[in-house]
């Protein structure tokens, strides 16, 4: 098992598939660095950097059922990517969750065992 201090969640206590991913790693003995992403905000180089360890377009990784979403119009395709980013860096509801980051490589926990195989 890799040292625990390696692995960071971006964790919203308030969303069930967050909290599952949580107790998933919990379960297995792992106590990883908790983000409240909501809370404590990634910016926008954090979020690049996810996106790359993720293999991601910004759009996937934005939850766009969201009112901001629609209100901001970023399913405009004339968006750049520093335009999205720059938008869930500022709006972080937008981010997909939760997102585990161990060994060099990130997993959305859609569902919770999603991240077991970056472990």
């Amino acid at each position: 098992m890799p040292a625990n201090h390696a692995i960071t969640i971006w964790h919203n206590p308030r969303c069930s598939k967050s909290r599952g991913t949580l107790d998933l790693l919990q379960d297995r003995g792992i106590e990883p660095t908790i983000v409240d992403y909501q809370k404590n905000p990634p910016t926008a180089a954090e979020i690049e950097h996810a996106l790359k360890l993720l293999g991601t377009e910004p759009r996937d990784l934005m939850r766009r059922g969201e009112a901001i979403y629609a209100e901001l119009a970023l399913d405009d395709p004339s968006l750049t990517r520093r335009q999205l980013v720059d938008a869930m860096a500022k709006h972080p509801v937008l981010i997909e969750r939760p997102i585990v980051f161990a060994n060099g490589k990130a997993a959305v926990g859609r569902p919770p065992e999603a991240v077991l195989a970056i472990l």
